[in-house]
């Protein structure tokens, strides 16, 4: 009820303020319809509560499920993560690719003995034998895990002016190589992020990326985009498909410059000048001589480490 204030002090009369929840006396929508009004309304009203169209949109799965939705589902996957990695204060990243399947050196071990052990009984297996070369190969690669491991380490114990979480490591999530690096930062009791992607097998995020900055994606696109949006530098062990496809994204937008360029380090020469010749690309007219500057080799995580902040002090802006 509105206190008279009018008579005595010349102000004008105000009711109370009303509560924020609660009503003395209900709307005429805060009860169903009954049976007794009705005797189908109560049958009725359970089904158009229960119908999917009377859900809010953003708790019907099957409707962000739909086609006309993706526009919403591309805002959100570049929403969460952004939202998450500032709340935590991820600034900066280095983001390392290379192979899932490049095991740490025991597990690789493991496996070249258990072929051999196969062979033993079946010396003439074609199928046994390639497989036991391709071990052996990948047990060879596994003094890459202990680098990118070590990798993982030097950048989760630098410094960053005291904020550790200004600078982490990032990754894809996965196995192998990118679980070494999100390791060697665990080890050093620092945070570091992983972007998995829903794929139709699942696929489990490596153990060793903090928790709360291990993100799932569905579109390939928006996971590329947040591997470059914090990015101070990518680093490619040697890798297959994926790696290739991450690496060669990132040279083309540095050849562009669609973004700054950036250090890019490719972790084995013996390896990549394999897989890519750059020099025949360059003999071909197909890139320019000063493409060929776009990255450089090392082959251990201090000539990493160290290259990197070279880079950035010939730059003038000092990485830390």
């Amino acid at each position: 009820m509105a206190k008279d204030l009018t008579a005595s002090s010349g102000k004008i009369a105000i009711p109370e303020p009303a509560h924020p929840d609660r009503r003395q006396q209900p709307l005429p929508w805060h009860r169903p319809k009954s049976a007794a009004e009705d005797p189908d309304a109560p049958s009725r009203t359970r089904a158009i509560l229960e119908s999917p169209s009377y859900a809010l949109a953003e708790q019907d799965q099957a409707f962000l499920a739909r086609d006309e939705a993706r526009g919403v589902r591309l805002q959100l996957e570049y929403l969460k993560p952004e939202t998450l990695l500032t709340e935590h204060g991820i600034r900066d990243t280095i983001v390392v690719y290379g192979s899932t399947r490049i095991a740490e050196p025991a597990a690789a071990q493991r496996s070249v003995e258990a072929l051999r052990q196969a062979l033993a009984t079946d010396a003439g297996n074609a199928i046994l034998i390639r497989k036991l070369a391709v071990a052996e190969r990948i047990l060879a690669k596994s003094r890459y895990y202990e680098i990118a491991r070590q990798f993982g380490r030097l950048v989760g114990s630098c410094d960053n002016d005291g904020q550790r979480s200004k600078l982490a490591i990032m990754t894809g999530g996965g196995p192998g190589i990118m679980e070494a690096a999100n390791r060697g930062a665990f080890e050093a009791g620092a945070k570091s992020v992983g972007l998995n992607i829903n794929l139709p097998h699942e696929q489990f995020p490596n153990p060793y990326i903090t928790p709360e900055l291990c993100f799932r994606f569905h579109y390939f696109a928006v996971r590329k985009m947040h591997l470059l949006l914090r990015a101070k530098a990518l680093v490619a062990f040697p890798g297959g498909f994926g790696t290739i496809d991450e690496l060669f994204e990132v040279l083309t937008l540095v050849q562009t410059r669609k973004i700054k360029p950036v250090p890019v380090v490719l972790v084995g020469e013996e390896y990549w000048r394999r897989v890519v010749d750059v020099e025949f690309l360059a003999d071909e007219g197909v890139i320019d001589d000063e493409d060929r500057e776009l990255f450089w080799f090392a082959e251990s995580a201090h000539e990493i480490w160290d290259s990197i902040l070279d880079w950035y002090e010939a730059c003038g802006s000092p990485l830390r």
